[in-house]
This record gives structure tokens, C-alpha cells and sequence, in this order.
């Protein structure tokens, strides 16, 4: 008989644990409509999205629409990481900025992105670039105020050690800087990717761009409630994908950092 190590054994607890739970929630939304609690029209079956969904991945204009999604993701959470990286880096490397800026900061911050999506329209019209404004800005303060908090911690008494030894402004970056901005960067970068994905489908839903987000504002206008439970809860796994490989990319980068040795330890 082969004997799991005990992580294995862990691993293996979690994801009985998550099929079950997966399994229980799909019984109850079949058992609601079925039961009469409420209509089918408004809370089809499960059976019925899952047949819906199944006629939507070999439908090669879904393919093309979910392409067209997820384009506008990644160009999105790549320009806002670059450049909430670099802005981060400058303003939380020079205390005058930090304190300039944080007045601004906290006044842009909080401002909902999609309060910004006629502005967006009134300057680019109905493409691709009025979403790829929404995107950006709602991803970039996630990434940026992370930089500059991580910036910020590098310990005093390390950087005078490191300036004591010599090292150039170039070195401290990577030896200094960069560790212990790093596990700050990898939470806003996956928390901006996750923002990004919901923005791009809102954008598309608002705007009318094509994507998914035009494809559930059309199944919702055209009554069609297996179609657009399908797409939501394509969606759904969408941003469970996005947020699983970039946990495992945290995982991958921070494998020194204690936060991912403790969590490996229990």
C-alpha cells in the first residue's frame, strides 16, 4: 500500500473537499428550480447552462470573442503594471514625492472606473482603446500603491549598511530594493490582473465593444437565460484561472520569502 507524504495527503483533502463542495453547490441550483422556488426563466437549470455551455466551446465566435476579451486584459494589466512599477518605484524612493503626492493619490484613487466610461467613450468612440482606459486605470492603484508600500519598508538600518559598503545606487535596487518590493508586487499584480478581467467585461458590457461582456448584455436583451448564466459562468472560471496561475507565479517567485515557506510548512 503506497502512503501519501503529509502534504500530499493535505493536497489531496483540499481538492476532495472543493469537488465536493463544487458538487453540493450545483445539486442545490438544480434543486431550487426544480422545486418550484423559483422560475426557470429568471434561474434555469443547471442542466440547462451546462448544455448552453458545452454549444458555446466548439462555437468558433465565442472562441473569438473570449480572444478578444482577454486581449484587451493582458494589453490592459501590462501597461498599468509598467507603469504603476516604475511611478511606484520613483515616488516611494523619494520621501518629498510621497508626501506630494499623497494627497492626489487618495483623491484619484477611489474614484470608481467605471464612472470614467463616458469619458473613455467621448474620446475614443466605441473601441478597443476607450476599454483599454478603464482597464488601466483601475489596475494601476493596485499595483502602484503596493510598489510604493514596499519601496518604503526597505529597512533603514540595510540601506545605510548597503550605502556603508558602497554599493551603487544600481546595486541597491536589485540587492535591496527589489527583495523586499517584490512579495508587495506580486499581491498588486494579482489583484490588478483580477480587477483588469472585471473591468474588460464590464467595459464591453457598457461600451459595446465585442468579448463576452457584448455577449451576455445580448443573451440578457434577447431573454435568453441559459446563454447568459453560460457566459457568467464562463467568466467565473476565467477569473479563477487568471487567479490561480498568478498565485502559482507567486509561489514560483517568492519561494524564498517566508509568507510562501510557512504556507508550504503547513
Amino acid at each position: 500500500m503506497v502512503v501519501l507524504p503529509a502534504r500530499g495527503r493535505r493536497a489531496s483533502r483540499k481538492a476532495l473537499l472543493g469537488v465536493a463542495g463544487l458538487a453540493g453547490f450545483l445539486a442545490l441550483w438544480q434543486s431550487i428550480p426544480a422545486l418550484g422556488l423559483t422560475d426557470p426563466q429568471y434561474l434555469p437549470y443547471v442542466t440547462d447552462v451546462l448544455a448552453r455551455l458545452s454549444e458555446q466551446l466548439v462555437d468558433l465566435a465565442f472562441w473569438r470573442r473570449l480572444g478578444s476579451t482577454m486581449t484587451s486584459w493582458a494589453i490592459g494589466l501590462t501597461v498599468a503594471t509598467v507603469a504603476a512599477v516604475v511611478l511606484g518605484t520613483v515616488v516611494g524612493l523619494v520621501p518629498f514625492l510621497r508626501r506630494a503626492t499623497h494627497t492626489t493619490v487618495e483623491f484619484l484613487r477611489p474614484i470608481p472606473s467605471v464612472a470614467l466610461i463616458p469619458l473613455a467613450v467621448l474620446m475614443f468612440g466605441i473601441q478597443m482603446r476607450a476599454a483599454l482606459v478603464i482597464i488601466v486605470y483601475a489596475s494601476f492603484w493596485q499595483v502602484f500603491v503596493q510598489v510604493i508600500y514596499g519601496v518604503a519598508d526597505v529597512d533603514v538600518v540595510a540601506r545605510d549598511t548597503a550605502r556603508g559598503f558602497g554599493l551603487t545606487r544600481r546595486e541597491q535596487l536589485t540587492h535591496l530594493v527589489l527583495p523586499t518590493t517584490l512579495p508587495y508586487l506580486m499581491t498588486g499584480l494579482r489583484l490588478a490582473a483580477a480587477v483588469a478581467l472585471i473591468l474588460a467585461v464590464t467595459a464591453e458590457m457598457v461600451i459595446g465593444n465585442p468579448g463576452l461582456g457584448r455577449m451576455i448584455e445580448l443573451s440578457r436583451s434577447a431573454g435568453d437565460a441559459p446563454g447568459l448564466y453560460a457566459l457568467v459562468v464562463v467568466t467565473g472560471l476565467l477569473g479563477l484561472a487568471v487567479n490561480l496561475v498568478f498565485r502559482f507565479v507567486e509561489r514560483r517567485a517568492l519561494y524564498w520569502h517566508q509568507s510562501v515557506r510557512g504556507e508550504e510548512a503547513r
